[in-house]
């Protein structure tokens, strides 16, 4: 019998990202909560014993039994597959018969602010840990997870955070539990255009966690947010549709994918009637946090 198993990874907000400065190497520090949700993609790993490493995309009715396709079909800096020849040639010469055929059912929005590749890196490495028998540390996979996107040790650790530095710092937060409304508009933006802008502000006072903590869901602001509307008209439209709904809205990350907090369960039911009124090309969903990361556990501390 094949060795199989079918893993979620969730996406991330941003309640909110301050930009406090910039480092003579051109990164930029900043302070940042990253919260777990719902929305999740789905993969499925079978281990293949023959040195290959395959993935295609799958729809959910055949999540249990995907066909494997031409990889050259596919992006090449596809994450999965980075993520899995990083884990495997980390594995050393030992490794080299180990393979594993990847279907990815793909949910959450691209170039949206809410890590959806990161967090398909991360599930990769926590699931192949486990498929290919290597027992490692979560420490161990988290220095594989930095060389494949800054946001990738978050989602390996499990737990919503406070991050600081250039996304190197985790402490792990405690949040209460939220309700969200998540609008993506058709158009995404690239993060290097956003850091990249000049009138980007890189002046933000230091935040601490106690402040944070008295009002989670309102603190702060996302400093990306402005430059990010020049450059997306949909961030603000997206805003807009929000406001009209009697929320404030806020980006996560760097875009283009907005957010609201509902403070009421009656609030949340009413939003959630609108979703099938979106505007043409907008994606919408109600989401909820979580406590940790549904793969939480799978490697040792």
């Amino acid at each position: 019998m094949k060795a199989i198993y079918d893993v979620c990874a969730p996406a991330k907000l941003n309640l909110f990202l301050h930009i406090t400065g910039r480092r003579a190497d051109g990164y930029h520090t900043l302070q940042s909560a990253f919260m777990l949700i719902d929305w999740c993609d789905t993969l499925h790993f079978e281990r293949r014993d023959d040195g290959q490493i395959s993935r295609e995309d799958i729809n959910d009715s055949s999540a249990q039994s995907p066909k494997a396709n031409n990889p050259a079909n596919l992006p090449a800096d596809d994450l999965c597959v980075r993520a899995a020849m990083a884990l495997r040639s980390a594995a050393g010469p030992g490794a080299a018969r180990l393979g594993v055929h990847i279907g990815l059912v793909k949910r959450i929005p691209s170039q949206a602010g809410m890590g959806g590749g990161s967090s398909d890196a991360a599930s990769t490495l926590l699931a192949l840990n486990r498929l290919w028998q290597l027992g490692w540390p979560l420490e161990k996979l988290a220095a594989i997870g930095l060389g494949l996107g800054a946001d990738v040790p978050f989602f390996l650790r499990g737990e919503n955070a406070w991050v600081e530095g250039i996304g190197e710092n985790i402490t792990p937060l405690m949040l209460p539990f939220g309700q969200f409304f998540v609008v993506k508009p058709p158009q995404g933006l690239e993060t290097a255009r956003i850091f990249s802008h000049p009138q980007l502000p890189r002046n933000t006072a230091t935040a601490i966690i106690l402040g944070f903590a008295a009002n989670p869901f309102q603190f702060g602001r996302n400093d990306l947010q402005a430059v990010a509307q020049t450059l997306c008209p949909g961030v603000g439209q997206s805003l807009k549709w929000l406001a009209e709904l009697g929320l404030q809205g806020r980006m996560t990350g760097s875009g283009s994918a907005v957010f609201a907090h509902l403070a009421q369960g009656a609030q949340a039911g009413g939003v959630n009637d609108t979703v099938a009124a979106k505007p043409e090309g907008f994606v919408a969903r109600l989401c909820s946090n979580l406590p940790s990361h549904p793969l939480a556990g799978w490697a040792s501390n």
